[in-house]
């Protein structure tokens, strides 16, 4: 039988979770490591409805990719996840930041989705690790709908006019990096969470930005981390569940 240890062992060797940033907060978050388990979910982030729905499936784990526990907690108290997760004997492991970074993590993943090319690591200001791309597709308005097909969800640029080969690209929240991309040279930064400001500093000094959404700029991982954890673990039965409750209209 295989145990909560078990499934975080595998991850901690394969996305180690001292490669996290100091802020972050990984590894098993919730419930017991020597638990067996026959069922897990695995999901971007662990709300009230991904632990109802592990119940209904009898599922003793749920892997996320946001920590279910981020900031300090004031309380544990009925019908907040971690006391349901806890009643319910569900396990929770979160692998944010240093699966963000990883090979064949979170960023990288996003480059596949989109058809980038010659993906590399790119160290930026920071120290995070974030990947440079090639695209071929050069115009800002046609990258922008093939980003939009590609993921989903809805997609926000600023347009600089200039053609678009060499790319920066973070998952999630990355607006900061746009220093890198205007002293990298490159012609645009793909990500999410862009502030106006950072839409208005692009276009002046030249370069295209995309805000690609934050949940359909990470939720890339959660089959492809559903496959890498099904061909490991064949005795437990996982699966994927997609949580996004913020809506456009």
């Amino acid at each position: 039988m295989m145990t909560v240890n078990d499934v975080l062992k595998y991850l901690a060797q394969k996305y180690p979770l001292d490669t996290a940033c100091d802020f972050d907060n990984v590894g098993l978050l919730v419930g017991d490591g020597t638990a067996t388990v026959t069922k897990a979910v695995v999901c971007l982030d662990c709300d009230i409805n991904t632990v109802r729905y592990a119940k209904s499936l009898g599922a003793e784990l749920i892997i996320t990719h946001h920590p279910v526990i981020f900031n300090g907690l004031k309380a544990v108290t009925t019908g907040t996840v971690v006391y349901e997760a806890v009643k319910a004997n569900i396990s929770v492991i979160s692998m944010h930041t240093n699966l963000d970074i990883a090979k064949g993590g979170v960023t990288e993943r996003l480059c596949e989705a989109v058809g980038l090319k010659n993906v590399k690591p790119y160290v930026a200001h920071d120290g995070f690790l974030i990947r440079e791309a090639e695209c071929d597709i050069a115009d800002a308005n046609t990258l922008a709908q093939h980003i939009k097909a590609s993921l989903g969800g809805a997609v926000k640029y600023a347009d600089s006019g200039r053609l678009i080969h060499r790319v920066l690209v973070c998952s999630g929240s990355g607006g900061e990096f746009l220093a890198d991309v205007i002293d990298g040279g490159y012609d645009a930064l793909i990500s999410a969470d862009i502030k106006h400001n950072v839409f208005i500093d692009a276009v002046n000094n030249g370069v295209t930005v995309f805000d690609a959404g934050h949940y359909t700029s990470e939720n890339v991982i959660v089959k492809p981390l559903h496959n890498e954890l099904q061909n490991e673990f064949s005795e437990i039965q996982f699966t994927v569940f997609n949580n996004d409750k913020i809506k456009s209209v």
